[in-house]
């Protein structure tokens, strides 16, 4: 905003100041006129910068993380911390018992037991928290000896880990705070809880989940009473049985505050079973649904599922360049059409419709691997044509075929 104030405007317009009241002073460059006002032009055009940096620390579009923090601050709002990733460690013999807090190291990283899950598999919780704890291609060795292990591996990543909120993306997770108020159990803040659990990489909310149910059809029609006299069963069942009638014919079986949520874990990928039940227990347990034990309102009954996975499979003719065949760029095909699934991926939370994969997509990126100077007859699942994915899915690369008539120029 002030660029335009220089040393040199400021010496000058103080120069005309001085020599508006006299105009016989001496303003040459070196006099006692002079001398005096260069200092505190000085001193002036270093004010006008600081101003320029109070003003773009005051406004969230321009402030720096560590202002923008304390404007977003004002609204309840702080930067997600670093999560640690959870790992599925494999032991055998199966039959061993690990004890809560047994360490193991994974390349550079150390790892803990934090949960037993039967069957010879463990909870690990990374000791250093970040994206760093989801790489576990290293081999799994123990920090102290553990008497009777003879192998361990690990299975799964179960809760991927998270670094911290990056500036950008806390600066547009204010702006959407503006935009959209989360308020008791509104879209926005089903949202909002569900994203700030460590793990979930974005969250797509449906009301009435089972709104196929006709409230009407939960009524019990005549006869029901008479039937119930006649089951053989246990004394459980038929307490429960008596309840679920009762509620009918009161007309409390309803389809109302019902609440769907499907997730996508922090690595754009389908959730881990583990991942699901935590998101479940957060916000709102199962042995507890609709009580406003969880995050969720009193009277929501949330049902969670992870985003599922579905694989294509991948064909197409290349044209290769001169001294280049299949063998030479499969890797980086591989990786182009991955990166391109991993993007769609990303988008998957913010998109209203179906995520479609595009065979344009697939060929205007594979023209610019090395090697490659041609592609055409593309297809997905046999098929030449783009393919749309279900509502709460996401694209997981399967084969890759490259036909036989791609030919060297």
């Amino acid at each position: 905003m002030y660029e335009n104030i220089t040393y040199a405007m400021l010496v000058n317009r103080m120069l005309e100041q001085a020599l508006s009241i006299d105009s016989n002073l001496d303003t040459r460059e070196g006099s006692l006129v002079w001398l005096g006002i260069a200092p505190a032009a000085v001193e002036l055009q270093n004010l006008y910068l600081e101003l320029d940096t109070v003003l773009d620390e005051t406004f969230a579009d321009t402030a720096s993380r560590e202002m923008l923090i304390r404007r977003a601050a004002e609204r309840g709002l702080t930067p997600y911390p670093a999560t640690a990733a959870v790992l599925e460690l494999s032991v055998t013999p199966v039959d061993l018992q690990l004890e809560i807090g047994t360490r193991f190291s994974i390349g550079a990283l150390n790892y803990a037991v934090s949960k037993s899950l039967g069957d010879g598999k463990y909870e690990i919780t990374c000791e250093t928290p970040g994206e760093a704890g989801n790489d576990y291609g290293d081999a799994v060795i123990p920090i102290e000896y553990v008497e009777g292990l003879e192998s361990c591996t690990v299975t799964a990543l179960l809760i991927p880990g998270e670094d911290e909120e990056d500036t950008e993306v806390f600066r547009q997770r204010y702006f959407d705070s503006l935009d959209a108020q989360a308020f008791a159990g509104n879209q926005a803040d089903y949202i909002e809880k569900v994203n700030a659990i460590p793990g979930v990489g974005g969250v797509k909310v449906y009301r009435a989940w089972n709104g196929d149910i006709r409230p009407a059809e939960l009524v019990p029609p005549d006869g029901v009473s008479a039937w119930m006299e006649t089951v053989e069963a246990s004394e459980e069942i038929k307490s429960w049985l008596n309840k679920v009638y009762e509620a009918g014919q009161d007309g409390k079986l309803t389809v109302g505050g019902t609440v769907r949520l499907v997730i996508i874990d922090s690595t754009f990928s389908s959730p881990s079973a583990a991942l699901v039940e935590l998101v479940q227990a957060a916000i709102d347990p199962t042995q507890n649904a609709g009580e406003g034990i969880g995050l969720a309102p009193i009277g929501h009954v949330v049902k969670v599922e992870g985003v599922k996975s579905k694989t294509l499979d991948i064909s197409f003719a290349l044209t290769y360049q001169d001294g280049w065949d299949w063998e030479d760029v499969q890797g980086y095909v591989r990786d182009t059409i991955q990166g391109y699934f991993e993007e769609l991926a990303a988008t998957w939370a913010q998109q209203e419709q179906a995520l479609v994969v595009r065979i344009s997509q697939i060929e205007s990126r594979l023209l610019e691997v090395n090697g490659v100077l041609d592609i055409g007859d593309t297809k997905i699942n046999g098929l030449a044509e783009n393919y749309v994915l279900g509502a709460d899915d996401i694209p997981v690369l399967g084969d890759i075929t490259p036909s036989t008539s791609g030919q060297s120029a």
